[in-house]
């Protein structure tokens, strides 16, 4: 039994357990499969992306002390982060993938990064 394109449903000549009959096909199918599904998701991802590129670009050492209003002039959202640590000493860290922040006094924090 010939088997058909994933994408565009033509049949497909070649290799037995080929899914799609094009690169084009292929692509496009995987695009529609992996595309964020909702403005909402959209949004929310661009504003992790626009973070993790400011602490990357201020944190280039690893470990450096920034200011509240040098996180903000660049367009940082302290909402949205991916994940929050606790530590056994009691401070609190925010996370966007492996770039991280760490509240300080008088408006300061610690940028970090975890090695992964």
């Amino acid at each position: 039994m010939p088997k058909s394109c994933l994408e565009c449903e033509e049949k497909i000549i070649g290799r037995e357990d080929k899914k799609f009959c094009s690169d084009g096909c292929r692509n496009a199918y995987n695009n529609k499969i992996n595309k964020d599904s909702t403005n909402l998701m959209r949004n929310i991802n661009n504003k992790l992306r626009k973070n993790y590129r400011i602490l990357c670009d201020i944190n280039s050492d690893g470990k450096t002390k920034a200011s509240r209003s040098k996180l903000l002039s660049k367009g940082f959202d302290f909402e949205f982060f991916t994940s929050i640590l606790h530590t056994k000493t009691g401070n609190t860290y925010y996370f966007l993938y492996d770039q991280g922040y760490l509240v300080l006094e008088n408006d300061f924090f610690m940028l970090v990064k975890k090695d992964i």
